[in-house]
């Protein structure tokens, strides 16, 4: 396994296929760069190196306790686009991991040749959801992840999913309970101090492809409107019966929406 030490801390990550086209999948919380297993294998046959890493805190990477912001994450992303001299990348992320996108196309718009969001949103956290996320990261650093993994994998997965998929409902369970408890509760923390991202997916003018599933227990069909809206020429999946994470519940419909994303990045770069 690849490591990259940026920052001050080492990123694991999986770099595979080559090609001048970049794809750099961000993975959301608590989970670790597995949960794109179905996606990357998928474009390979099509030119595109496809980058996973395992964020701070996640995975095999570092585990820093404290507080991690969502620009702290975005600013090691660019730092391992650095190491592996990749210079602009199409980026894709979920939940947590799509607004990691979000501040990454904030503060490094001239690296982004197109955007996936997944199950995410824009909006500030609210003053409840501040006071929520803080009480969720000092649970975890006192129980461990088990307990919350088990209460978490309904609002995760659509519930009849967990009964037909059963691998898939064991992966999101292993991911979930491997998370070290500091780094999530570091995420969490961060998260509740997120801004608003709508101003600069309103600024943006590049291939984009919003993802949310009708049972997602955390993204509303507003949410996936107002990203669709805010994002000149975006396309929007809505998924019938899909939860909280498309891209494992339902890999055909979004890999083909990739697909389509991934067309159009290059026809982008090419006008």
């Amino acid at each position: 396994m690849p490591r990259a030490f940026v920052n001050q801390v080492d990123i694991a990550y999986d770099d595979s296929g080559a090609g001048p086209n970049a794809l750099l999948l961000v993975h959301g919380h608590p989970f670790d760069r597995s949960m794109w297993q179905p996606q990357v294998k998928h474009p390979l046959h099509r030119g595109w190196r496809v980058i996973t890493p395992d964020l701070r805190g996640y995975g095999a990477s570092s585990v820093v306790p404290g507080v991690t912001r969502l620009d702290v994450f975005a600013r090691d992303l660019a730092a391992l686009l650095d190491h592996l001299r990749i210079q602009d990348v199409v980026i894709g992320g979920l939940s947590m991991g799509g607004q990691i996108v979000m501040s990454f196309a904030q503060l490094f718009p001239e690296r982004v040749r197109g955007m996936l969001l997944a199950a995410t949103f824009p909006q500030a956290e609210t003053e409840e959801g501040k006071r929520r996320r803080n009480e969720m990261a000092d649970r975890l650093l006192r129980e461990g992840m088990d307990a919350y993994a088990t209460e978490a994998l309904p609002k995760m997965l659509a519930p009849r999913h967990i009964e037909q998929m059963p691998d898939v409902a064991q992966h999101v369970l292993t991911m979930m309970r491997a998370t070290a408890p500091e780094g999530a509760a570091a995420a969490l923390r961060g998260r509740a101090e997120r801004p608003d991202y709508s101003g600069t997916l309103a600024m943006l003018n590049l291939p984009a492809l919003v993802v949310v599933g009708s049972e997602d227990a955390f993204t509303t069909r507003d949410d996936a409107e107002h990203m669709h809206k805010c994002l000149r020429g975006s396309e929007l999946l809505w998924l019938e019966g899909v939860g909280h994470m498309p891209n494992l519940e339902r890999p055909a419909a979004f890999n083909a929406a990739l697909d389509r994303l991934l067309a159009r990045a290059i026809v982008h770069v090419l006008a």
